[in-house]
């Protein structure tokens, strides 16, 4: 009982003393948070007292610093005030200037505008007198002040070409007397540049060979082949780098032919030694020779001529293997031979003189690699040789003007060879091209005053300008030729040279009735 009662209390006692420790430590706590409100409530009074300090603080710097910037804004205003009444005060000055000199320059332009209106006055004056002075220059002259400067103008200008044409006539003489030596030097240069060309063209057979194996056959051993042919047949055989082809070269058209033969026949036979080349050779000059002849007989044949000396029929044989600009000689000549039939017929010329004369005018291009000299004066001499006629002696030398024509017979043979050799597709030169170039030649002619009517002829190497007798005189004329033929060169690309040629004729026709 006693320990029951003991425990007992001893239980309450542990349940009093766990409430009142409870109860104790919770009173400590508030005690605690009462105290820490009141420190709180004292920190906020201080932070506020504070914060109301530094607020009079910054108030008091913020009057002073206002203060001072008011004071500088003062003092710069007035700085800028002073400023404005130093340039007002400069600008008053300067208007003060400019009105003065506007004054001076309206004075002035009223003295100007009085020295413009006294010399207007002083133009008109004159220009009366002078318009009352032409008047009576007129009325004395009974002729226009445009009359008169038209005249003055057309004088000056007939002096002027007259001038100019004696002046050009001068010269023209003064280069003649040169001519012969520089025409030395031009052939001489354009020999020196197109020698090269024109050897290619005209001294040169190309001959096929089966495959590149042949052309050692073809120079043979330590080169006695090829020597022996050269030798036999005077002609220069080239074997280079040319795959399957060998070249021929020489002057004499006919001794290439010969060895262009002989080669093709050596290659066919395939025996090359030099005991086959000269039976070869030999063999090829016969059958060429017998060509030639040939040849020149039925050409003669084809023409109608009859009673022709054996070598000039030769000769005639021997322009089938000469070719110009394309055009074959011998073919080109026959061509001529016919021409000159039918202007001979439509004439009532003698038909076989013409023909012959045609047929002949060429024949020295056939010895021209062997004669010196242009090749229609070689032909002269060659006919004359053989007896022809003094008309076809001519004829043959001036076909290309180097003399003068002396029958019909010379002028109908220079104009079917130049027809000959202008018809296009001849010589490698268009239709629309040819057409185009005489046309333009003589567009020119006929662009210049004082011109009637210009005719392009020998296939565009001259052309001839009828002009007004009227209005050009032998002066004019003189330097009108060379104003064309300038002309001509600037505007124009053509071979060789074109002949400009004036004509001034009067003609008077009256009627016995």
């Amino acid at each position: 009982m006693n320990l029951f009662v003991v425990v007992c209390s001893a239980i309450i006692s542990v349940i009093i003393g766990v409430v009142v420790g409870i109860l104790i430590s919770r009173i400590i706590q508030g005690k605690k948070e009462i105290g820490a409100v009141s420190k709180a409530e004292k920190l906020l009074q201080e932070a506020a007292n504070k914060a109301e300090q530094a607020r009079k603080d910054l108030m008091a710097e913020t009057r002073d610093e206002i203060h001072r910037l008011r004071q500088e804004v003062d003092k710069e205003t007035k700085e800028r005030r002073n400023e404005l009444v130093r340039a007002e005060h400069k600008l008053e000055q300067k208007e003060e200037n400019l009105d003065r000199k506007l004054e001076g320059a309206a004075k002035r332009e009223e003295d100007m505008r009085q020295k413009l209106d006294e010399i207007k006055q002083m133009s008109d004056d004159i220009a009366n007198k002078e318009g009352r002075l032409v008047e009576k220059l007129e009325e004395i002259a009974q002729m226009s002040r445009e009359d008169a400067k038209q005249l003055l103008l057309s004088e000056v200008e007939s002096e002027a070409n007259h001038i100019i044409g004696l002046r050009l006539k001068e010269m023209e003489e003064r280069a003649k007397r040169d001519a012969d030596r520089k025409a030395q030097e031009i052939i001489a240069v354009a020999v020196q540049r197109c020698s090269v060309d024109f050897t290619s063209e005209i001294a040169v057979s190309v001959v096929q060979i089966p495959s590149d194996e042949m052309k050692g056959r073809i120079i043979g051993r330590e080169g006695r082949n090829i020597r022996t042919f050269e030798t036999l047949t005077g002609v220069d055989l080239i074997v280079d780098d040319t795959p399957e082809a060998v070249t021929l070269s020489c002057f004499d058209p006919v001794r290439r032919e010969v060895a262009r033969l002989s080669l093709e026949r050596l290659i066919q036979d395939g025996r090359i030694h030099p005991t086959r080349i000269e039976e070869i050779i030999e063999k090829a000059r016969k059958d060429v020779e017998i060509q030639i002849v040939e040849a020149g007989e039925e050409a003669l044949l084809e023409a109608g001529i009859k009673h022709m000396h054996p070598e000039l029929a030769r000769l005639i044989g021997q322009l089938r293997f000469r070719a110009s600009y394309g055009q074959n000689a011998l073919h080109h000549s026959l061509e001529v031979a016919h021409l000159c039939g039918f202007f001979a017929a439509e004439l009532g010329l003698d038909e076989g003189i013409a023909k012959r004369a045609g047929l002949l005018h060429d024949i020295g291009k056939a010895v021209d690699h062997q004669v010196e000299g242009p090749h229609a004066l070689i032909g002269a001499d060659i006919a004359k040789r053989y007896n022809e006629s003094p008309d076809i002696i001519n004829a043959i030398a001036s076909h290309h003007e180097d003399e003068e024509p002396h029958s019909l017979y010379a002028l109908l043979v220079a104009a079917a060879d130049a027809a000959s050799a202008s018809r296009p597709g001849a010589r490698r030169e268009s239709l629309d091209a040819y057409v185009k170039r005489l046309e333009k030649l003589e567009d020119i002619a006929n662009s210049f005053t004082g011109v009637n009517k210009a005719f392009a002829i020998q296939a565009g190497r001259e052309v001839r300008v009828a002009v007004s007798p009227d209005t050009t005189d032998e002066g004019q004329m003189q330097k009108l030729a060379y104003d064309i033929a300038r002309k001509i060169e600037g505007e124009m690309k053509y071979p060789g040279q074109i002949k400009v040629t004036l004509i001034r004729e009067t003609r008077v026709v009256d009627y016995a009735k």
